[in-house]
């Protein structure tokens, strides 16, 4: 087995810390992994991906040129990366925020209103939880639990109040991407 995945977003999206949380869950499961943040000088506003390779066995390079799997949480991301996944991937796109739907019939898109879920949750900030819970669904890569018990380890204390509707996201995006045909 082996994924590569590239998580991408604006910076304050989450899309570092979603493929951190994914890559320490992977590692609790016995898998081998590399986590690799890439972001601009601007950060916050800017561009930003992680990279996360997840192998039954030694990984050489942490570098993700071709990903089997795509998080786009917003439009440039999707166009950037759309024709670097390789065929038969995944893409997991931010519907409530791209708008022009990328166009590859040799992979599988699932297009899903994250943005929105995560207002109707009560936190847009949650959005990287509700696509990391449809990717986790859909991959079945590692136990949605081992995610749980990693957010927890890797929310601060003065950020606990947080954790119960990061778990509902997490939840939410696993029920979209089931109740989803793509």
């Amino acid at each position: 087995m082996r994924e590569e995945i590239i998580f991408a977003g604006f910076g304050g999206q989450g899309v570092l810390l979603m493929g951190k949380i994914f890559a320490q869950a992977a590692m609790e499961s016995g898998k081998e992994v590399t986590w690799m943040p890439c972001y601009g000088a601007e950060v916050r506003g800017g561009t930003a991906h992680s990279m996360v390779v997840v192998s039954d066995s030694y990984i050489p390079s942490p570098i993700v040129t071709n990903p089997t799997t795509c998080i786009a949480m917003n439009e440039p991301s999707a166009l950037k990366f759309i024709k670097k996944i390789k065929a038969n991937g995944l893409l997991i796109l931010n519907k409530s925020l791209v708008k022009r739907m990328p166009n590859r019939k040799n992979i599988k898109i699932l297009s899903l209103p994250l943005s929105d879920i995560a207002v109707e949750l009560g936190n847009v900030k949650v959005t990287n939880m509700v696509a990391l819970g449809a990717y986790i669904q859909a991959k079945k890569t590692v136990p949605i639990k081992t995610v749980l018990d990693c957010l927890k380890k890797a929310i601060p204390a003065h950020r606990r109040n947080l954790l119960d509707v990061n778990t509902k996201a997490l939840y939410k995006g696993a029920q979209l991407a089931r109740d989803t045909q793509y």
